[in-house]
């Protein structure tokens, strides 16, 4: 960041900031936000001037939320001197020049997955996200630290127009889309299957599993057309694979499930296209989330019952996120990736 007193001459040009491209109908969302039912408001900011401009969209819907929110660190763009130094081998894990799709991208594992993208080399990011603020933020954030043209675009996930919009104009605005990374979701624990109530069930399931499948089928629509191939990382669970118990969240397990086999048949259907398609499936995170008092007691069983004896680093997920949308994992399609220390061996 510049000192009020740095001269025009040390001034480090970085591309605008696109922060807001509103992409949803829900009359209301989180924390009582009030959004114009039916409008997209998209917002740019030029030579530090705010911009507005509303587009039409349809059908209201309710709230998404993302995934849970961790500690940041500044990320470090990818200068073209050290990428022109890397060996033949190192080079196969950046990304320069592609344009990536990261939802679920305002905070948390999501926002640090797609600092990772930054680092790589990706010339462009578009975060979806429904939480405004922080998706204002990280837009900044990432466009200040790296120079990587970022917008945001405020998109409830179930919502099929909004995303069909949305995509759209990311499309539009960056000429491609090579990356998507679908980290969107929610989470529910310790209810009953025999009380669960049938509204929240179709509400996570709709999140989690039907908003991961609509972005990546917009997302495929523009792939295929470019002819150019592309790669998808969708975020699962190692709760798509086992029951952790004690907790009790039949809807989460099964919505994680789902997207570990709609991983295996997209996969299995774009790869003619040159579109790999990919899950990663977290074991417990060290996220903020989890640093509470009242999850200490947890924490420690989790820890106890992981063979590596810890909970995950962020660098765990973002490491495994670069490989999987890169040309290190090139002969890799289909594949469910369980990063969880372990835990589900025993």
């Amino acid at each position: 960041m510049l000192s009020r007193g740095a001269s025009a001459a040390t001034k480090r040009v970085v591309p605008r900031a696109s922060t807001l491209r509103q992409f949803t109908t829900a009359p209301k969302l989180q924390n009582a936000e009030e959004v114009k039912a039916g409008k997209v408001l998209t917002v740019t900011y030029v030579d530090g001037v705010r911009q507005e401009v509303e587009l039409p969209v349809t059908e209201p819907t309710g709230p998404v939320a993302p995934p849970g929110q961790d500690e940041r660190k500044p990320a470090v763009p990818l200068k073209s001197n050290i990428l022109n130094g890397l060996n033949s081998t190192m080079q196969k894990f950046t990304l320069p020049g592609k344009v990536a799709v990261v939802t679920g991208g305002g905070r948390g594992l999501g926002f640090n997955m797609a600092q990772a993208l930054a680092e790589v080399g990706v010339r462009g990011i578009a975060i979806m996200d429904v939480q405004r603020e922080l998706g204002e933020e990280a837009a900044r954030e990432l466009t200040e630290q790296t120079g990587v043209d970022t917008r945001f675009y405020q998109v409830d996930v179930r919502d099929q127009g909004a995303i069909t919009q949305a995509v759209s104009d990311i499309h539009e605005h960056y000429g491609q889309i090579d990356v998507l990374l679908n980290a969107a979701g929610i989470a529910d624990s310790n209810i009953k299957a025999e009380g669960y109530d049938a509204e929240m069930f179709r509400r996570l399931v709709d999140i989690n599993l039907t908003g991961c499948f609509l972005v990546a089928q917009a997302v495929g629509q523009k792939m295929i057309a470019q002819k150019t191939g592309g790669t998808m990382v969708l975020v699962a669970s190692m709760s798509g694979s086992i029951v952790n118990y004690p907790q009790e969240q039949s809807c989460y397990n099964a919505s994680k499930a789902g997207v570990v086999q709609l991983t295996k048949s997209l996969a299995t259907e774009w790869a003619r296209h040159g579109i790999r398609v990919n899950a990663i499936s977290p074991g417990y995170m060290d996220t903020a989330l989890n640093r509470v008092p009242a999850l200490d007691a947890q924490k420690k069983i989790w820890i106890d019952q992981t063979p590596q004896k810890r909970l995950g680093a962020v660098d765990d997920l973002n490491n495994l996120a670069v490989y999987l949308a890169s040309p290190a994992s090139a002969f890799m399609t289909g594949a469910n990736n369980i990063i969880d220390g372990g835990y589900t061996l025993w």
